[in-house]
């Protein structure tokens, strides 16, 4: 099946007004399409590596304006919407990252392998702020499709196989990184808000 999609990917690579291809993608996967466009993204970065920025940058519009049209769907559907899509346990996650980081748990699935469309009906589901949800996907999508567009127009082929093998597994890390980061940081935060505080009382 995954060579299948290559294969379907690389013919639509060659295929006139590639571009819009890989916008109608970007914007379907963001909202109820399986295929993520990074496949796509890396069959034209690798076929006209000249242009692999520009592709990143067709894509990532694409993805944040295909996350506003899950947002309304979701808005629109409500819970049994999103329930019917998909199954409780892939729903529960993404709920509790919803109510620990709001609208910014939505940069946080943009950057992961998680299918995206999960977090974007969700937030319409849940509610959450959407001009946030919109910052921040238009943040996270811009940087994974950028990256991929710009290591693909200094590499081309020879970056394809990394990419697909790798570059998942790279933003999880970077991910799990910025979380740990922000929790290091508000602790410090809490920490010496706690300190200031005892110093006062004690004068």
């Amino acid at each position: 099946m995954k060579e299948k999609i290559f294969a379907w990917m690389d013919s639509i690579a060659a295929s006139p007004h590639p571009s819009l291809w890989l916008f109608a993608l970007a914007f379907a996967e963001s909202s109820f399409f399986p295929i993520p466009p990074d496949v796509l993204l890396i069959s034209l970065g690798v076929a006209d590596p000249e242009r692999a920025i520009w592709f990143g940058l067709i894509c990532s519009i694409g993805s944040v304006l295909g996350g506003g049209f899950g947002y309304a769907i979701g808005l629109y559907g409500g819970r049994p919407l999103l329930y019917r899509f998909f199954k409780a346990h892939k729903v529960a996650p993404v709920e509790r990252l919803y109510e620990r980081f709001n609208a910014w748990a939505t940069g946080v699935a943009g950057l992961t392998p998680i299918p995206y469309k999960i977090f974007t009906i969700a937030g319409g589901a849940f509610k959450v702020n959407f001009k946030i949800f919109m910052i921040a996907s238009f943040g996270s999508r811009s940087l994974r499709f950028m990256t991929e567009g710009v290591l693909l127009y200094f590499y081309g082929e020879q970056i394809r196989e990394v990419l697909f093998r790798w570059f998942n597994i790279i933003s999880v890390l970077f991910v799990v990184a910025l979380i740990g980061g922000f929790l290091l940081v508000s602790y410090l935060g809490k920490r010496r808000h706690e300190t200031a505080s005892v110093d006062v009382n004690e004068d």
